[in-house]
């Protein structure tokens, strides 16, 4: 399984998210997802919020283009971004 897939035009991200990191960044492969650092902690959902603005940041889209699908409260999440506009070089997405 890859660590993302597209669904149309949008974008669905296998992630594997490490909170309390010292800076926000894609860390490379963690298994079969893809592994991202943020500096937010894991509590009353700031981990998950930080998330979010940090992809639509980096995916060029509104915060609310990005739905977390599955694992809301687990470090392994799956994440929709609707209709990216563009794609962080570094992460290497073939696009549809």
């Amino acid at each position: 399984m890859a660590w993302y897939e597209w669904q149309a035009e949008d974008l669905i991200l296998h992630c594997h998210l490490q909170p309390k990191a010292s800076k926000d960044e894609f860390a490379g492969l963690h298994g079969d997802s893809l592994k991202i650092r943020i500096s937010a902690p894991p509590v009353d959902g700031k981990a998950n919020s930080h998330l979010i603005k940090f992809l639509a940041k980096q995916f060029g889209v509104a915060k609310n283009a990005i739905t977390i699908v599955k694992g809301e409260l687990a470090r392994k999440k799956r994440v929709k971004i609707e209709q990216p506009e563009t794609i962080p070089e570094s992460l290497n997405i073939e696009t549809p």
